[in-house]
C-alpha cells in the first residue's frame, strides 16, 4: 500500500469550512490566566494556533480537559471558541493518561524504546475517559457535523461516537508514529484499537510509513479489504492520508526579527562567554529525544580533540514533562549525569562547556535561542515530526546556522537540506556535529535557504486546510 504525503496545492490556504466543525483533543486549546477578563488564555503551540482561525469562521466547537483533575469546569467561550470541558478525575489522569497512554502506548508507539506497561485497571481508564468524549461528542455536535479528533489519548473516541451520530463526519488525526504489525500485536487490546480508528471517514499520519503500519495492521488484526489509501471494514470506508504537520512561519519570522529578540540573542552569546560555535538543543525531557545520545557524542568530541571547548559550547533546554512517570525520572538523572560528567571535564572557571536548562521556556526565549545557535541538534530515535527543526530555519532570518536531523523524525522527509543522520550509529552522530560545526559557508547559508523554503511552503495553515479538504472528500466518498 504506497501513501504520499498529500499535495500542498490541493486546497486554498486559509478556506473556511462550510459545515460546523468540533475538535476533541486531550486538552483544551486554553490554559488558565488569572490575568485575563474571562481566566483563560490561548495555550502556547502551532495546534491551537492553526486550528482557532477555523473555529471562529464556521462557529465550531473544542472538546477537552482543562489539565486540573476533578475540575467540574462549565463550558464556556473564549475568543468566539465554545469549550467544553471534560472532568478527568485525580485517579484517572494517573491511569488513563500517566498509565495506558504514556505507560503503555507512547514507548511502544515510538519503537518499544522502553518496556510498555500493560495493566487492565489502565486500559478500563482509558476506555471510560474515550467514551466520556464520544458522548459529549454525541450530545453537543450539530447535524452533519465534521469533528476532528487529535491523538492517541482518543483511539477509541470515532468507533464510539460513530454508533451514537451516523450523521457526522469523523476524522482523526495521529501526531506521533503508528508502530509497525509486529510492535503493535503486542498490545493486549490492540483490536479494540483498530476498530475504534476504523470508525472514521479520514486517518491522517504524520509520515506514508504509519498510515501503511496502520493498514497492514487492520489487514492482519481484522481481516479489512485493503485498496489504495483505503481501508473497507463492516462495510465502512476509511480513507488514509499523510499530513504532515508544520509551524506558523510568519509568526516565528517576525518574531526573530523583532528588536527585542535581536537583543537577546545577543546577550545570550554574550553571557555563553562569546563562543565561535554555539550547538543547541531543545527538546521536551523525554526519552525518545535521544538528549544523552547527543551529550555523550559532545562529550566523545571533546575527549579526542576533534571539537575545542574552548572553541564550541553547548546549551540544552530540557522541557519538563510527565514528572511523575518513572522512565521519565530516569531519563533526566541520566542526562544530569552526563551533563556534570562532561562540565566536570572540560569547563573552565566561570565558563562551562554545557548549559543545561531544566525548565520551560516561552516563546520569545526560545526563539531567540534559535537565533543564536549556530549548530541545531535535532536526535530522536523516533518522532512524529518534531517542530523544534522547523521552529530553528523559520528563525534564522539571517540565513545562516546548520540543522543536524535524526533520520527517524518525521521532519527528515521535507527538510533534506538538513545533516541527516542514524542517531543510533555513535560515531556518524559524531561526525555529523564535526561537519556542521565546520561547514563552509556558502553550504551553510544554501542548506538554511533550503530549509527556510519548504517550512514557508508548508506551513501548520496549509496542514489545517489541507486536513479539512481531505476530510470532506472523504465524506462525499462514504
Amino acid at each position: 500500500m504506497k501513501i504520499a504525503a498529500d499535495d500542498p496545492s490541493s486546497t486554498a490556504p486559509g478556506a473556511a469550512p462550510i459545515r460546523p466543525i468540533v475538535i476533541a483533543a486531550n486538552r483544551l486549546p486554553v490554559m488558565r490566566d488569572n490575568t485575563t477578563e474571562n481566566g483563560w488564555a490561548p495555550s502556547p503551540g502551532g495546534l491551537v494556533r492553526a486550528l482557532l482561525p477555523m473555529l471562529r469562521s464556521s462557529g465550531g466547537t473544542w472538546v477537552g480537559w482543562t489539565g486540573t483533575p476533578d475540575d467540574p469546569t462549565e463550558p464556556f467561550t473564549v475568543d468566539g471558541v465554545d469549550c467544553y470541558p471534560i472532568d478527568i478525575s485525580a485517579k484517572e489522569v494517573e491511569l488513563y493518561y500517566e498509565g495506558f497512554s504514556n505507560d503503555g502506548l507512547w514507548p511502544l508507539y515510538h519503537d518499544a524504546l522502553r518496556e510498555s506497561t500493560y495493566d487492565i485497571a489502565q486500559w478500563e481508564a482509558y476506555q471510560r475517559v474515550n467514551e466520556r468524549f464520544a458522548i459529549t461528542l454525541a450530545n453537543i455536535a450539530p447535524p452533519n457535523a465534521i469533528v476532528w479528533i487529535h491523538d492517541y489519548q482518543l483511539q477509541l473516541v470515532p468507533a464510539m461516537l460513530r454508533q451514537q451520530r451516523p450523521d457526522i463526519t469523523i476524522g482523526f488525526f495521529l501526531h506521533i508514529p503508528f508502530p509497525p504489525y509486529e510492535l503493535f500485536s503486542r498490545l493486549p487490546w490492540r483490536n479494540e484499537i483498530i476498530d475504534g480508528l476504523l470508525g472514521c471517514d479520514l486517518i491522517g499520519f504524520q509520515r506514508p510509513k504509519g498510515a501503511t503500519n496502520f493498514a497492514a495492521c487492520a489487514s492482519q488484526l481484522r481481516k479489512s479489504d485493503i485498496g489504495e489509501n483505503v481501508i473497507h471494514n463492516a462495510g465502512h470506508r476509511t480513507e488514509l492520508g499523510v499530513f504532515p504537520i508544520s509551524i506558523d512561519f510568519a509568526e516565528v519570522e517576525e518574531m526573530a526579527a523583532g528588536r527585542a529578540t535581536r537583543k537577546l540573542t545577543s546577550q545570550i552569546r554574550t553571557r555563553l562567554g562569546d563562543p565561535e560555535v554555539i550547538l543547541l538543543g531543545v527538546d521536551r525531557l523525554d526519552y525518545t529525544k535521544g538528549i544523552g545520545l547527543r551529550l555523550r557524542a559532545f562529550g566523545a568530541l571533546l575527549e579526542s580533540g576533534e571539537l575545542d571547548p574552548e572553541r564550541c559550547v553547548m546549551v540544552q533546554v530540557a522541557t519538563p514533562t510527565r514528572e511523575a512517570v518513572e522512565h521519565y525520572q530516569d531519563e533526566r538523572r541520566e542526562i544530569e549525569r552526563l551533563v556534570g560528567e562532561i562540565n566536570g571535564r572540560f569547563s573552565r572557571i566561570g565558563l562551562p562547556v554545557i548549559h543545561y536548562l531544566y525548565q520551560t521556556l516561552s516563546y520569545d526565549d526560545l526563539i531567540a535561542l534559535y537565533r543564536a545557535g549556530d549548530v541545531m541538534l535535532v536526535t530522536p530515535f523516533r518522532d512524529g515530526m518534531n517542530l523544534v527543526a522547523k521552529e530553528y530555519a523559520a528563525a534564522h532570518i539571517d540565513g545562516d546556522g546548520v540543522l543536524v536531523l535524526s533520520e527517524f523524525a518525521g521532519a527528515a522527509d521535507e527538510l533534506t537540506d538538513a545533516v541527516l543522520v542514524n542517531p543510533h550509529d555513535d560515531r556518524a552522530l559524531q561526525e555529523s556535529i564535526v561537519t556542521a560545526v565546520e561547514m563552509h559557508r556558502h553550504e551553510r547559508r544554501a542548506r538554511m535557504a533550503g530549509l527556510r523554503e519548504q517550512v514557508k511552503r508548508m506551513d501548520v495553515q496549509g496542514w489545517a486546510d489541507r486536513f479539512y479538504a481531505a476530510l470532506a472528500r472523504a465524506a462525499e466518498n462514504q
